[in-house]
């Protein structure tokens, strides 16, 4: 309904989005739209540098095989089940090092498929719900019902957002030791599986988070695209932490700015601006390599 409402007014760009501000609703998916981009970017710097790019997508596949367990349960809040089991599987998936009969990037993958099929398989066995296929494409791309938040979602949401930051901050030296090189951590002492149960804890909280605005399969470009964009113009850790969290935030606004005043998908339109930023990075790269040699 809400939708339709936006898709119905035609004004100039300007005097659209100044109307659309007006509404709670508009204001709260801004708020967190911006705030899961912001999370999201923090960890996707250390994903990268530790070769678990993809686990942004294994994990929102688990989390989309969980939330088609809790919609044919009819559960009215599906994160009861989402939260936990995405937390367990993003902890077996960091610990599976090289210590395990199943690498990293094997387990991804597998538990990736798995989950997606499972989940459709269940929502196609036992949903009652008459429209199968588009309750999937919603969850797998996006959907509107980042423009149906209420305050209580909206503030749970500010919650874990400002937990996961305030994690981040207390912990960043760990976490970049960690991140560049866990073995000599163990050899200093430093728990450096504590660090890494962290990190994938962290991880599993953004993933249900972003699965509202971005969809299951597009929340990994949330978490990679800011990272890989902030490496090409930046050298330090640090920098490239600050400098991809900008880049996500901007990103994130801009397209859900464009998805409101032109109807676009909310996620896809994310995604296609985190790309264009990543392609400018790029080309501002190979203009600085150029004068350089």
């Amino acid at each position: 309904m809400m939708s339709n409402m936006l898709s119905n007014i035609n004004f100039d760009n300007t005097s659209t989005l100044g109307y659309y501000l007006q509404f709670d609703f508009v204001i709260y998916a801004l708020i967190v739209g911006v705030l899961i981009a912001l999370c999201a970017s923090l960890l996707g710097v250390t994903l990268v540098l530790k070769r678990y790019s993809f686990i942004g997508d294994g994990l929102s596949h688990v989390a989309f095989g969980a939330m088609a367990i809790a919609t044919v349960l009819k559960l009215t809040n599906v994160t009861i089940i989402v939260m936990p089991v995405t937390i367990v599987v993003a902890v077996f998936l960091l610990r599976s090092g090289s210590k395990s009969m199943l690498k990293g990037d094997a387990a991804i993958a597998m538990l990736s498929v798995t989950s997606l099929a499972f989940g459709y398989l269940i929502m196609n066995v036992f949903s009652s719900s008459a429209n199968i296929t588009g309750d999937v494409c919603s969850t797998l791309f996006g959907s509107t019902s980042i423009l149906t938040l209420d305050k209580t979602e909206v503030l749970i949401c500010i919650v874990l957002s400002v937990i996961v930051i305030a994690l981040y901050l207390l912990f960043y030296n760990k976490i970049f030791a960690v991140t560049f090189d866990e073995t000599f951590c163990r050899a200093t002492g430093v728990p450096a599986a504590t660090y890494n149960f962290l990190i994938a804890v962290i991880i599993a909280v953004i993933i249900v988070l972003g699965m509202n605005l971005v969809g299951s399969l597009l929340i990994s470009a949330l978490i990679v695209f800011p990272a890989l964009a902030a490496m090409r113009v930046m050298g330090t850790f640090r920098g490239v932490v600050i400098l991809s969290v900008i880049f996500s935030v901007v990103c994130s606004l801009s397209g859900m700015i464009v998805s409101i005043l032109y109807s676009t998908p909310v996620g896809a339109t994310i995604v296609a601006m985190d790309l264009i930023c990543f392609i400018i990075c790029l080309i501002i790269n190979k203009i600085i390599r150029g004068r350089a040699s």
